[in-house]
């Protein structure tokens, strides 16, 4: 059975050119530090969903291994918390299957119990 991350954004407004250059710029960023290239990283759906008003939709399924899975969410988090931050004013919903994550201003987000870096 397969856990996955799912994240989204969604707002009236499309992404601007120079918005989606900056979620362009956290994506390479994001990817090119993910500690482990054989496991899921961050992925967005093209075209920004398949919702009319998401702008920016994606998941992550989270590796078998016990030892990789609280890095791969603490990362892939970090990341939705980069692409959030980016992109202001769009409604975010980011859940680990039925679990939402909870969305803290100063640190992101992050599972209940642990802390990211903003």
């Amino acid at each position: 059975m397969s856990v996955s991350l799912y994240y989204r954004a969604s707002r009236t407004v499309p992404l601007a050119a120079a918005e989606a250059s900056a979620v362009a710029r956290v994506v390479a960023a994001r990817e090119s530090s993910f500690p482990y290239p054989d496991e899921e990283s961050l992925y967005l759906y093209e075209n920004g969903g398949s919702e009319p008003d998401e702008i920016v939709a994606g998941s992550t399924k989270m590796p078998f291994d016990p030892d990789r899975v609280l890095p791969v969410i603490a990362h892939v988090l970090d990341s939705v918390t980069a692409l959030r931050r980016a992109l202001p004013g769009a409604v975010w919903r980011v859940h680990l299957d039925d679990l939402d994550v909870p969305w803290d201003e100063d640190g992101g987000y992050a599972l209940p119990g642990t802390t990211n870096t903003p």
